[in-house]
């Protein structure tokens, strides 16, 4: 079945260029669809339309692909670092088009979902889809205490956050390991979560996205998605 899609995302997907510079070509004139200049937002067909640039038709897009990475820590979630460190995309197969969906900070590690679909990972971390996210925290401190005030919520500065979920074992003296399912995806969140509980973050790590778990993917590896977990992640 063919799909319509944005110009932008079409060359994109085609692997001609990012979609910022894409769209700078379009803006440009450069880019044609059916012999007439395409316009930036213009929506295309690449299985009937012929689209070219600057002269030359482009293919339609590749069969749109999902990843898990299991994301180690001590690496960016970002194309490009400016200060040289490793990214993700250092870690995963390299594709037109692939984006991650949703962050996970420098430190964290675990599940990170990537795909060539930008829209679906758009759709994905809008805050309305309320996707549930899992994570296990070593911390620090009064973990009894902490999960009672993260019970009943507690105000950050950008806004209140009250776990969907949150468990917790005594591994230690002072030490515990939570687990705790939230569904808002705001930037830090677990991490800002547990210090305003008065917890010490000291590991971090998502063993779950929506439908998706980490299960024993080992740290630095990527797996496709099953078909069991696309449709899941397509119901979302």
């Amino acid at each position: 079945m063919s799909e319509t899609m944005r110009i932008q995302r079409a060359l994109a997907r085609a692997g001609v260029l990012s979609r910022r510079k894409a769209e700078e070509l379009v803006a440009n004139g450069r880019v044609t669809v059916n012999g007439a200049p395409a316009q930036v937002g213009q929506s295309v067909d690449p299985e009937r339309d012929i689209i070219m640039v600057d002269g030359t038709r482009i293919g339609a897009p590749a069969p749109t692909e999902w990843f898990v990475l299991h994301k180690p820590a001590g690496v960016i979630t970002s194309r490009h670092d400016p200060e040289g460190r490793r990214t993700v995309f250092d870690l995963v197969p390299a594709r037109p088009g692939l984006t991650y969906v949703g962050r996970l900070d420098f430190l964290t590690e675990g599940v990170l979902l990537l795909t060539t679909d930008g829209a679906a990972a758009h759709r994905l971390t809008h805050p309305s889809r309320e996707v549930e996210r899992t994570y296990v925290a070593s911390v620090l401190g009064d973990g009894e205490m902490g999960m009672e005030q993260a019970r009943f919520g507690v105000e950050l500065e950008d806004g209140l956050v009250r776990p969907r979920k949150i468990r917790g074992e005594k591994i230690g003296r002072g030490r515990w390991e939570l687990t705790i399912t939230i569904a808002e995806g705001r930037n830090r969140e677990v991490r800002r979560l547990c210090e305003a509980v008065g917890l010490q973050v000291d590991r971090l790590i998502r063993i779950k996205f929506g439908p998706v778990e980490l299960g024993d993917l080992p740290a630095g590896k990527v797996r496709s998605l099953t078909k069991v977990e696309r449709t899941a992640l397509e119901r979302i």
